[in-house]
């Protein structure tokens, strides 16, 4: 093979990219690891990937047992659906009416959006608890739904997306007849699946990881998510069964690897025409 083949530009570039993918992957490497170690494995003083007794069956079966991972998931699989629905039918609207209708209050409105931005879960959380406290909201999925269904992200997304969509194709849209709803439905959301893919990844992936706030709004271990019930997994039935701890933690994140990697090229798509947006 000639040196051409393989500049070394290209080497090099190659190199870094494979030791970022490393540096990425190490903790899962881990994971993977320490789930099929006896506990004896785990405390030794040398430190060895591969495990010197296979333990993955009996860490497997502790995982599932000891806890209701059925139900785990089964409540991260609804709430983080409910919210990326609701976020999407509103931010869909929202951006379109930003990107595409001339009114008084555009500006304005995308000046909110930026600022909307800034503003951290964490500093709303105690005047919502206090919200749903009163309203008798905790340990329910109202609870765990209702603050995130507006994305002020999501509409900053599609705005950059739509605005690369023609205005000859909405005109067109309107000279058929279509009204604003019917162009949302039948034209525009059509051609904004990469967005909406793209979109759907970082929203799926914040709410199945999120810890702070159903720690906050759940006591209740049957509307516990995946990061809340891993915790009560940890902290009441493994104790110190680190093994255990990490085959539990492989099978809530395996949804989140196997759902990244089937909408891959959608995600990296929808990423790269939205950035593309002025």
């Amino acid at each position: 093979m000639s040196a051409n083949t393989f500049p070394l530009a290209r080497i090099v570039r190659l190199s870094i990219l494979s030791l970022g993918a490393l540096v990425f992957l190490a903790p899962y490497i881990f994971m993977v690891s320490t789930a099929g170690k006896a506990q004896s494995d785990i405390f030794t003083s040398s430190l060895s990937l591969v495990p010197q007794q296979w333990f993955y069956v009996q860490n497997f079966t502790k995982a599932l047992s000891r806890v209701s991972m059925g139900n785990l998931l089964f409540n991260g699989v609804i709430v983080c659906l409910l919210i990326l629905a609701i976020q999407v039918i509103i931010a869909v609207p929202c951006a379109y009416a930003m990107a595409k209708l001339k009114f008084r209050a555009a500006r304005a409105m995308m000046v909110l959006v930026m600022l909307g931005l800034l503003v951290p879960i964490h500093a709303t959380a105690l005047p919502l608890y206090v919200a749903f406290d009163k309203v008798g909201g905790l340990n329910s999925y109202f609870a765990l739904v209702a603050p995130f269904t507006i994305s002020v992200f999501g509409i900053f997304l599609f705005l950059q997306f739509f605005r690369s969509i023609p205005d000859d194709l909405i005109h067109a849209a309107r000279l058929d007849g279509m009204m604003e709803v019917g162009i949302i439905a039948r034209v525009i959301v059509p051609n904004a699946w990469p967005a909406i893919t793209a979109f759907a990844i970082f929203s799926v992936v914040a709410h199945w990881n999120d810890l702070y706030w159903p720690l906050i709004v759940i006591s209740n271990p049957a509307y516990a998510t995946p990061p809340l019930g891993l915790l009560y997994f940890r902290a009441a039935e493994a104790g110190d069964d680190y093994g255990a701890l990490m085959a539990a933690a492989l099978i809530i994140t395996f949804p989140l690897v196997a759902a990244f990697l089937l909408a891959q090229k959608r995600f990296v798509e929808g990423i790269t025409m939205t950035g593309l947006k002025g």
